[in-house]
């Protein structure tokens, strides 16, 4: 009697949408959080300063962990990259929160999402990840649920208006900022893991973030924060980098940058969820329409 062959694992095939897709999900999910946080913080505290702090708490949160975990070191010949990350991810926050300052709600939630768009590119270039159709066409059509969203909600009229069309400038140099930080991470998390990564990018930040920081002090005095700053701090430290940081990387180990980078459009779905719930902003058709087709988007890519 022949033998019978083993049975053959089956093979992940576009039906599914990998495990490594739900971490991704959940940090743009967090991420969603600072449309709310960004009403209490930027009113009070100044920008870079704000960045600086969530920086220096997320790093040495992570840090801590990292030497739980035995893994608080890293070879000589990568110094460079992490200075590398760490002046992106420095150049990434600035440009983001000072974006945010100046620009209006409708071009903060439409610009920071072309984040995608340029990881695709970059991931091409740099690490040699050539985009698929389902990638590409899970881009655009996510990107276009963006575009109802915030055309529901806030309008697209105030786009690039006069006096906020630096703020605009600097929040798609933040969208590329970041996915560099998501292309230049790849390799380091390849090689060390995702919560290492992260860590050694915050924390190499911190001296990039100096020279604009003492430039805003002297112009513009801190003063000590409330109880809501003390919480947008701490929201943005712990939550928004230590954690989400590292869910945006653990993603990373299991799937190419471009897929993981659609996940990103998740965030203006959740922060006007949130904006609802909190804030009392009213969800209309074009939410709930918009909102459809970003989930659409992000199956079609996640589905690789």
């Amino acid at each position: 009697m022949t033998p019978r062959a083993p049975a053959r694992p089956i093979p992940a095939t576009a039906s599914f949408v990998p495990i490594h897709a739900l971490f991704p999900l959940l940090a743009a999910a967090i991420w969603g959080g600072m449309y709310v946080v960004s009403k209490w913080s930027f009113a009070e505290l100044p920008p870079v300063t704000l960045g600086f702090a969530r920086m220096t708490l997320g790093g040495l949160a992570c840090w801590l962990l990292v030497r739980r975990t035995g893994r608080a070191s890293y070879g000589s010949e990568d110094r460079g990259r992490f200075i590398r990350l760490g002046a992106t991810v420095c150049g990434t926050i600035v440009t983001q929160f000072v974006g945010t300052d100046l620009a209006t709600a409708a071009e903060g939630a439409l610009l920071t999402t072309t984040t995608p768009a340029f990881v695709v590119l970059l991931a091409w270039l740099l690490l040699r990840e050539v985009p698929t159709a389902r990638t590409v066409g899970g881009t655009i059509l996510a990107f276009g649920g963006v575009v109802v969203v915030v055309a529901g909600q806030t309008g697209l009229q105030e786009l690039f208006a006069g006096e906020t069309v630096w703020g605009s400038l600097l929040l798609l140099a933040a969208a590329a900022a970041w996915a560099l930080v998501t292309v230049l991470g790849k390799p380091l998390v390849a090689r060390y893991g995702a919560l290492p990564a992260m860590t050694y990018g915050c924390l190499w930040s911190l001296p990039f973030f100096l020279p604009v920081l003492l430039w805003e002090v002297s112009r513009r005095p801190v003063p000590l924060p409330s109880a809501g700053g003390v919480f947008a701090i701490l929201y943005l430290g712990l939550a928004s980098t230590a954690l989400a940081w590292y869910l945006w990387y653990k993603g990373l180990e299991g799937l190419p940058a471009g897929v993981v980078a659609v996940f990103f459009f998740a965030q203006p779905v959740v922060g006007g969820v949130l904006a609802w719930l909190f804030l009392g902003e009213r969800l209309g058709a074009a939410f709930l329409l918009g909102g459809t087709v970003i989930a659409s988007g992000i199956l079609l890519a996640a589905r690789e």
